[in-house]
């Protein structure tokens, strides 16, 4: 990383700092953030947000973090001062969860060279490097972005997805089994799909597995067979189609990410488990494999 900010005058550092509960990602920027990040607000610039006057995206109907119009990340983009030649690095202190949101949105818009840093903050500072405080000034761009370029599934997709293919619930696994539920309105998972918890990906220091260990996590979670790999050691291949999702389409964007670096692609269902749990028409599975469908709300 440090080679590539010092060498590349194209790149362009983003600061990703989000957690569910927490609000003060802003303020941790100020405070110390990578020389020449510049600090991206996931709930005003990679988010609608809920009651801002021009959203009026109902939680039911786009979850709780729904995607922006592309005239609205545009315009967000354009300000953190991102090209079509630019190489662009996305950061936060949580093992990149919540900065793959950042990737995927930049990958859907069209760009091409978009990178998570493994660790982020927290292994920038343990590897010795600076950071440095206060604001960061980006000379906008005029970049004109696309769309469509990463695939999604609505919330009728999500219901059929297990008949034909793997739907993958990000969360936590005592969120999937309906243990707990600190946000949405209902515990408990979409019926047919599996639990492979995206943090669970990440080693004690907040650093990626190795592949190795990916391949075997997905094999034993019924997402990858073993008897198809290519036998390269990197890229598998499957032959169902998988989509992901979490709470609100953030997280659920690593998991996308993690199985994009073995080469698998997955759809993302933007709206999620806060969007499928505020229609009470929607059945709700709880355990690993039950599910009341007497369930109203």
């Amino acid at each position: 990383m440090q080679p590539l900010i010092a060498d590349d005058t194209q790149l362009r550092v983003l600061d990703v700092r989000w957690q569910l509960g927490r609000s003060d990602g802003s303020a941790q920027h100020m405070e110390a953030h990578i020389p020449g990040a510049v600090y991206v607000d996931l709930e005003t610039e990679l988010a609608v947000a809920h009651g801002d006057g021009h959203a009026g995206v109902l939680v039911s109907e786009g979850g709780r973090h729904p995607l922006p119009a592309r005239e609205d990340f545009t315009r967000a983009v354009r300000s953190w001062g991102i090209s079509d030649s630019s190489t662009v690095v996305v950061y936060d202190a949580v093992g990149g969860t919540s900065a793959a949101r950042a990737w995927w949105m930049l990958r859907n818009a069209g760009l091409a060279d978009v990178r998570i840093l493994d660790g982020g903050l927290p292994a920038w500072t343990a590897a010795g490097y600076a950071v440095e405080a206060g604001d960061v000034q980006i000379a906008a761009s005029d970049i004109v972005l696309g769309e469509g370029h990463m695939p999604t599934i609505t919330i009728d997709q999500a219901a059929a997805w297990p008949e034909e293919g793997i739907l993958i619930d990000a969360r936590a696994a005592e969120r999937y089994r309906g243990e707990v539920e600190p946000v949405d309105p209902r515990a408990g998972h979409i019926p047919g799909a599996i639990s492979v918890p995206t943090f669970s990906h990440l080693g004690e220091a907040g650093m990626l597995r190795s592949t190795t260990e990916l391949i075997e996590a997905f094999e034993e979670a019924g997402v990858i067979d073993p008897q198809v790999q290519d036998g390269c050691g990197g890229a598998v291949s499957i032959d169902v189609p998988v989509a992901v999702y979490c709470g609100s389409g953030v997280t659920a964007s690593h998991e996308i990410a993690v199985l994009a670096s073995l080469g698998i692609e997955a759809s993302l269902f933007p709206g999620s488990w806060s969007q499928w749990s505020n229609n009470p028409e929607r059945p709700v599975a709880t355990g690993t494999d039950e599910f009341d469908e007497d369930y109203t709300g």
